[in-house]
């Protein structure tokens, strides 16, 4: 009896057990078929479309860089194929060794592999990363033959920037170099962190970057958990670069640099009513090619000591006293402000005495009575020693900064210089200490502490010849009709024609200080006037005995540069001119030649008056 009451009771208990396992596996299964229809029905789309994000991937393309164009549409830059290497890190075990299978087929320099690591630090492992760039054929050819047994090394078929006109363009065109990590910290633009991308970094390629740069392209792609692609889903190649027009003209240009040939220097060709630079010479050039792919140390320390600055764009950062091709505004602006008249005369015996100062003419017997246009022609300084003193500084510098002086004149090229005309405030604020009259004799004559810019004197030189129009030098062609007329100075157009037909002496009178450099080509004249700018003071000795060093004969480093600045043709100026002849001695042997060749040259070809090449949509990228 017993035993059947325990049998039933253990079998109630059980049957209870079983009723709660069964209702608590129930309630799970309910709370799950909930939870199910929640995922699945709730937020199924959802959670497709994040399942959707993970599996695919927008990868950027690089865009097709737009081509830089002289006057003509000739190519001063482009694109063309690059032969390659690049290495993907995660198909390689051992990326050293690797790199060094890869070395011996073809030598990879130092500063390139410590380049090729950096870069490897800041992409993905899946990411390519440019090993070397610009290959010759038959490298390319190694490479391919041995990539198998390198592995994560990849031949690939590119496009690199390509400069024909190499050192006759540096300075203007410029040059693309890799993407620095401040690039990157400085744009928004995503595309400068694709490998292997490059930007402008001088020049025009840097001034006009982001017309030239185009936009990036994307490619959907379908990606595995790893990251790396399965296949590609849509593709959108993005907006290629504008192509940029250039008022320079090449053949102008290279007859320029050629004519300047081994000396320092610089040359600035301008068409003298719209500004447009048709020349824009720096000697001695360089080579931008090897900047695309980077520079070692040591190649970059032996441009930057080079005694004769290479990598300075001499016209618009070089800064130079002006001598005596200050003369005209200084001239024009005394006539202007009523200090002097055109009858004014000056008796040069040779030198000039302020107090107990004396200040020498450069003929050492003096040119005797002279007037404004006399003493342009023969360049007597002592005639502009007494108009200095008669003007003061102060006025002189409000006068001939309507030139175009002492200022930046916003030429689309980064480094531009903005010269210097002393007043007596700058001098207290910069050196702390007062003006002197003396320092106003010598300014007079663009010594002392005056300094402009080739591409100043161009411009000045511009704005003399052209009836007193204030043209802006500007590089990129104007679309047509995009011009604007250059506002009228406010001078009076009588002294700057004194002016004008003082230059015409300089170079086609006998007496003249260029009468040797005369263009005697009918319809061809020139005007001009020579300059030359002291770098080693002459000493008081030297003068007192009359024995000074030939030009030639003191170190280069000592020797005086050499300026000239001219216009043609007389009769209806087209073109100025302004050339530099560093350490060239004086401007009457060095510069004046070198400008009425060119001049000359700039006549006959006269691209201005020729057929040039639209600009694109008026594609001309922005001024700096």
């Amino acid at each position: 009896m017993n035993n059947e009451k325990n049998d039933n009771l253990r079998a109630k208990t059980f049957t209870r057990r079983a009723l709660l396992l069964a209702g608590g596996q129930l309630g799970l299964l309910a709370v799950l078929a909930g939870r199910m229809y929640q995922l699945q029905v709730v937020d199924g789309q959802r959670f497709q479309m994040l399942a959707e994000d993970n599996r695919i991937n927008l990868r950027l393309l690089a865009p097709t860089r737009g081509r830089i164009l002289d006057r003509f549409g000739n190519e001063l830059a482009t694109g063309r194929q690059n032969f390659r290497v690049v290495l993907i890190p995660e198909q390689s075990d051992d990326v050293d060794a690797t790199l060094t299978g890869l070395n011996a087929i073809v030598p990879i320099p130092e500063h390139q592999l410590r380049r090729i690591r950096r870069e490897m630090g800041r992409v993905r492992a899946f990411m390519p990363v440019t090993v070397l760039e610009n290959l010759s054929w038959s490298e390319f050819a190694a490479v391919n033959v041995h990539s198998p047994e390198l592995p994560g090394i990849q031949p690939d078929v590119g496009e690199t920037r390509y400069y024909p006109f190499g050192p006759e363009l540096a300075h203007v065109i410029g040059y693309v170099a890799s993407v620095s990590d401040k690039d990157i910290a400085e744009s928004a633009d995503p595309v400068l962190q694709l490998p292997g991308f490059k930007i402008g970094k001088n020049g025009v390629e840097r001034s006009f970057d982001s017309a030239l740069r185009g936009k990036a392209g994307a490619s959907q792609v379908e990606v595995n958990a790893y990251g790396r692609m399965i296949r590609e889903l849509t593709r959108d190649e993005g907006q290629p670069g504008e192509d940029v027009v250039l008022a320079l003209d090449l053949a102008l240009q290279r007859f320029a640099h050629e004519r300047l040939g081994e000396e320092s220097g610089a040359v600035v060709v301008m068409d003298v009513h719209t500004g447009e630079l048709i020349v824009c010479v720096s000697t001695p050039g360089f080579d931008p090619t090897p900047f695309n792919v980077g520079l070692s140390k040591t190649e970059w320390n032996t441009l930057q000591s080079h005694p004769r600055s290479p990598l300075i764009n001499k016209p618009i950062s070089g800064q130079y006293p002006p001598g005596s091709t200050f003369k005209m505004v200084v001239g024009v602006t005394a006539l202007d402000a009523g200090i002097i008249q055109p009858s004014h005369t000056v008796f040069c015996p040779g030198s000039f005495q302020l107090g107990t100062h004396t200040f020498y003419c450069w003929k050492k017997g003096g040119h005797g009575t002279v007037d404004f246009q006399t003493a342009l022609e023969q360049s007597c300084d002592c005639f502009f020693y007494d108009v200095a003193r008669r003007v003061g500084v102060d006025r002189l510098a409000e006068g001939v900064r309507k030139f175009g002086l002492g200022e930046k004149l916003g030429i689309e090229l980064p480094g531009e210089r903005p010269g210097l005309i002393p007043t007596t405030m700058w001098k207290e604020k910069a050196l702390k200490k007062p003006w002197q009259q003396g320092e106003t004799v010598i300014a007079g004559i663009g010594q002392g502490y005056v300094l402009a810019t080739p591409l100043q004197l161009a411009t000045m030189t511009a704005r003399l010849v052209n009836g007193g129009r204030a043209v802006v030098p500007r590089l990129a062609k104007a679309p047509p009709g995009a011009a604007e007329a250059a506002p009228a100075m406010d001078i009076d157009k009588r002294w700057l024609d004194l002016a004008v037909r003082g230059m015409i002496r300089v170079t086609n009178s006998q007496s003249g200080t260029a009468f040797r450099s005369r263009v005697t080509e009918p319809g061809m004249q020139i005007g001009g006037k020579t300059g030359t700018s002291q770098v080693v003071r002459i000493s008081r000795a030297e003068r007192l005995s009359g024995v000074r060093r030939r030009e030639q004969d003191k170190p280069w480093h000592e020797r005086h540069h050499a300026l000239f600045v001219g216009f043609g043709p007389v009769d209806n100026p087209r073109y100025a001119c302004a050339v530099i002849v560093e350490h060239g001695g004086g401007g009457s042997s060095a510069a004046a030649p070198v400008a009425a060749d060119i001049l000359r040259e700039a006549m006959r070809l006269d691209p201005v008056s020729r057929t040039a090449l639209a600009p694109a949509n008026g594609a001309t990228g922005d001024r700096t």
